[in-house]
């Protein structure tokens, strides 16, 4: 038995099939823009709709549903050990970590910092080596390399930390080239990365309704070469999207449909996902508000679009406000952690280490974070059900008054009925005093420190990773 986690005033199907041919009418009737006449002439000689003069493209509904029926309904995003492929379209949750940000805290000194290129080969060290995070998206900006290195340095030394999938955003073909090709090296050849890609890309549209050649042209060199691909719409209510959750949802509806489709004129077959970052601010005082219940409820609602497609779904969760890893950092991430798995979305990034409203990331809240995933994890499993869980034979034998603790029921399930949390905090007040009152983030200080002491080496084996240098002078070593 799972248990149903509604939230509040759940979107019915007649509330989500509102939402959904408001999307259709504004792929019909308003378009999409595109800003390059080569993929204009691609997608008119589709067989959509399109003003070249205005750089408009429309999609009539039954061109749209062909399209869209195109992507598959399953694929696996693949790790490089076996050990945590990703099955989407089967019912699972995946939760990873968030991407690209400038900066992070220094537990050290309290004070924020800009990220280094070290701060990926830790970042991916830690997920490494925590259960509940099951794939690493490329976490921050290497200020200290050259741009004509960046995806080079920062996709290798991904690779060298973790065998799980790695997720990135690429900024331009060059630099989704020079991941292809080092993927290629790690995966012994171009067959055998695209029969098992370990390595996925993010692109954007930008918010309304466009989207840019260069955008185009990764998402094109991706599908493709066999990279599987996000199209990840991310309006802001109030801003780049209307203030109402409804309307940014129907605008963000069509432009993740639009980077599906396109997807597929592009690459029948493709492996793309259904994918969208709705964010929110405070029209208060024009603050970005990631960490905002309403940006929780539209990330669930936009799993319930995706699943209508029989698409994977791709989305956010877990993000904050906060600045340090604290009580509001807590309580923002649990309930959109929960809220956005319990609708059932494959894939939920940003749910580990981010915070300040997705500007920053910390060491200590990966292992907080990752935690918080395991809590969720567990409410998902809800309560099972068999004629052993039932327990009616032991209750018979233990009779009233007895105790359940030496029994054979109780060993034989005392590991998998329960989630046992290795932050908090369970000791009673007088052994918590004697054991120096740790807390959750003191004990996450203390697992990145042990973490990244006994995890100095790369995991490549060392005559590929030579090679690899040898090949590409302009990786930094670390």
């Amino acid at each position: 038995m799972r248990v149903n986690l509604p939230y509040g005033d759940s979107p019915t199907g007649e509330d989500l099939d509102a939402i959904d041919r408001t999307g259709r009418r504004i792929l019909e009737q308003v378009g999409v823009r595109i800003t390059d006449s080569t993929y204009l002439d691609l997608l008119k000689k589709a067989g959509a709709r399109v003003d070249s003069e205005r750089q408009v493209v429309r999609f009539s509904g039954d061109w749209l549903d062909e399209a869209v029926g195109r992507a598959p309904s399953r694929f696996t995003l693949y790790s490089r050990d076996g050990r945590n492929d990703l099955h989407l379209g089967q019912g699972n949750v995946h939760f990873a970590n968030g991407g690209r940000v400038f900066r992070i805290l220094d537990m050290r000194t309290g004070g924020y910092r800009l990220t280094m290129l070290r701060d990926v080969v830790h970042t991916a060290t830690i997920v490494e080596h925590l259960d509940c995070i099951r794939f690493y998206v490329i976490a921050c900006h290497a200020h200290d390399v050259s741009p004509q290195y960046y995806h080079l340095n920062d996709f290798y030394h991904a690779f060298n930390r973790t065998t799980k999938h790695v997720m990135g955003g690429c900024g331009s073909v060059d630099g989704v080239g020079q991941m292809y090709e080092l993927a290629c090296l790690i995966a012994g050849s171009e067959d055998s990365l695209r029969d098992r890609p370990f390595v996925s890309v993010i692109t954007n549209p930008i918010s309304p309704l466009t989207i840019e050649k260069n955008t185009l042209d990764v998402l094109h060199f991706c599908v493709t070469h066999g990279i599987p691909a996000t199209c990840a719409p991310a309006p802001i209510a109030g801003a780049t999207a209307p203030a109402t959750l409804a309307g940014t949802l129907a605008q963000m509806h069509a432009e993740a449909l639009a980077g599906v489709a396109i997807s597929q004129v592009l690459s029948p077959g493709a492996r793309v996902v259904y994918s969208a970052v709705p964010m929110a601010i405070d029209l208060r005082r024009m603050d970005l508000a990631l960490g905002s219940v309403e940006l929780a409820l539209m990330n669930a609602a936009a799993v319930h679009l995706g699943k209508r497609y029989h698409l994977p779904v791709h989305v956010s969760g877990g993000l904050t406000e906060a600045k340090r890893p604290d009580i509001q950092a807590g309580v923002e991430k649990g309930i959109s952690c929960l809220m956005v798995a319990a609708a059932g979305a494959d894939c939920i990034r940003l749910a580990a280490g981010v915070l300040d409203s997705g500007n920053s990331i910390s060491y200590e809240q990966y292992v907080i974070d990752n935690e918080v995933i395991g809590l969720v994890h567990r409410l998902l499993k809800g309560i099972r059900i068999t004629e052993s869980t039932l327990g009616f034979d032991v209750i018979q034998k233990v009779r009233p008054g007895g105790n359940y603790v030496m029994e054979d029921h109780t060993v034989e399930h005392m590991m998998d009925e329960f989630f046992y949390p290795e932050l908090s905090v369970r000791h009673n007040f007088d052994v918590w005093e004697e054991k120096g009152r740790p807390d959750m983030l003191s004990r996450a200080s203390e697992v990145v420190r042990t973490t990244l002491r006994e995890n100095r080496d790369g995991l490549l084996d060392l005559s590929l990773a030579s090679r690899i240098m040898r090949r590409y002078p302009g990786i930094q070593s670390i």
